[in-house]
């Protein structure tokens, strides 16, 4: 995760990165963004679910965080892509997501 925002005002995205990059380096590609003031929790996420599995895919590891938030609200947003694509959606389990090794390539922080 990226941090951005003012101070006493957190706002974060989402970003595939370079494990050799700083937290606040280049990114790859923004894959979401969480906003912790929002109060409806439901809507702090965003997701970009098929970009997200195409990085775990290809062995990217996300941060412990980003871990979190894929295990809470991947399903929600895969949903709503195959809705928005016209397609159905299994609701197969996702795969648990484990937390990245320092030093890895990996998805956020």
């Amino acid at each position: 995760m990226k941090q951005i925002g003012r101070k006493h005002r957190p706002y974060y995205r989402i970003i595939a990165i370079d494990g050799r990059e700083p937290r606040e380096g280049r990114p790859i590609e923004e894959l979401g963004s969480y906003d912790p003031s929002i109060t409806d929790k439901e809507s702090r996420v965003t997701l970009v679910a098929s970009r997200i599995k195409y990085w775990l895919s290809v062995g990217a590891k996300p941060s412990e965080h980003v871990a979190v938030f894929i295990r809470k609200y991947m399903d929600k947003f895969e949903k709503a892509e195959a809705a928005a694509a016209g397609t159905p959606v299994e609701s197969a389990p996702a795969a648990p997501v484990a937390a990245a090794p320092k030093g890895k390539a990996k998805t956020g922080k």
